[in-house]
């Protein structure tokens, strides 16, 4: 059987992806506001893609689904960000999640947004959510999981997700996935022996600090920062959180030491840092908006993991249904 999807803040499709990985998840309907995330989802998905402020959208005409996805973003609630939650106005992007909950009230509902929601506001921020959850029905279970750790990519990135079950005995049989060594090296998502464009490089006569790099980037098993004064080194031989502004501020790029010289992540690596699978799409288009979607996305495997145990908790759901309903019509003979 194949489960109907709707993806709300869709951005270019990691979530629906992972789901769409297990073979029993099928997105039939998503929603993106901004432009060029859009295209580049469209070159990969062929479901309908509403590119609309999602205050402007009607439920009502969207299709029934069984399961609902939403990454809403999460710049409220970043520790980067001003931590203001629902007294920012994209805090309120929860609450339109929530209205496509109350009116389409999907079997299955996965939330994904930053670490620090848990804490925000002394938890109050998170506790709204989670009760909101639970007032219209849905049984939840939380965890935040590092890429890391659990997605067998290497990349330093915390993320809480949430999923909500309508039946209480798939929620009883979901757990979250077990950790995974970390057997993906930063060779087999970055190229450090390839020439690529020249505009990637960190050259001394186009950057002042370049001194500065040099000293300090020596190594091609770490991948560094620069901090505005000084090199940061992610010294666990992962790459750190990739952030969406990595493509207009400077100090927030992933630096490496390649064959060729220091230089910054591409894009597409950015992409394969996110566990994008090698045939994913890129349209031609600035590379910073392709930087700000990479940053903006998830972790695929980790996705991926999680959908996997989601789809195993509902099947062992109905085979016990069924299983049941057999047994009362036997005794009934």
């Amino acid at each position: 059987m194949t489960y109907s999807v709707m993806s709300l803040f869709a951005g270019v499709g990691g979530i629906d992806l992972g789901f769409e990985m297990t073979g029993a998840f099928k997105t039939v309907w998503a929603n993106e506001f901004d432009k060029n995330a859009a295209i580049t989802y469209q070159e990969n998905f062929e479901n309908e893609l509403v590119v609309e402020d999602i205050h402007n959208l009607n439920p009502d005409d969207v299709p029934d689904v069984d399961v609902l996805l939403a990454g809403f973003p999460c710049q409220a609630f970043s520790v980067a960000g001003y931590r203001k939650g629902f007294e920012d106005e994209r805090g309120d992007l929860f609450f339109e999640t929530l209205r496509f909950i109350k009116e389409k009230q999907p079997q299955v509902v996965f939330l994904e947004n930053v670490k620090n929601l848990v804490g925000h506001d002394n938890g109050n921020t998170f506790r709204v959510i989670h009760e909101a959850l639970e007032y219209h029905g849905y049984h939840v279970k939380y965890q935040v999981l590092n890429a890391k750790d659990y997605g067998n990519i290497p990349q330093n990135r915390e993320r809480i997700y949430i999923v909500g079950f309508k039946d209480r005995e798939a929620y009883k049989n979901f757990d979250f996935p077990n950790p995974v060594p970390l057997t993906t090296k930063l060779t087999d998502v970055i190229d450090f022996t390839s020439k690529i464009e020249d505009k990637f490089y960190y050259t001394e006569d186009k950057y002042a600090f370049y001194p500065k790099l040099n000293e300090a980037i020596i190594s091609q098993d770490t991948v560094y920062q620069w901090r505005r004064q000084y090199v940061r080194a992610n010294k666990s031989n992962v790459v750190p959180t990739l952030t969406a502004n990595m493509g207009t501020g400077g100090h927030n790029v992933p630096l490496i030491l390649s064959d060729n010289g220091i230089r910054k992540l591409t894009p597409k690596e950015c992409f394969n840092v996110q566990g994008y699978p090698e045939d994913y799409k890129l349209p031609e288009m600035a590379i910073s908006h392709l930087y700000k979607q990479a940053g903006n996305s998830v972790v695929v495997p980790v996705i991926y993991r999680i959908a996997q145990n989601i789809l195993e908790a509902i099947e062992e759901s109905k085979m016990n249904t069924s299983k049941s309903k057999q047994q009362v019509e036997l005794f009934s003979i």
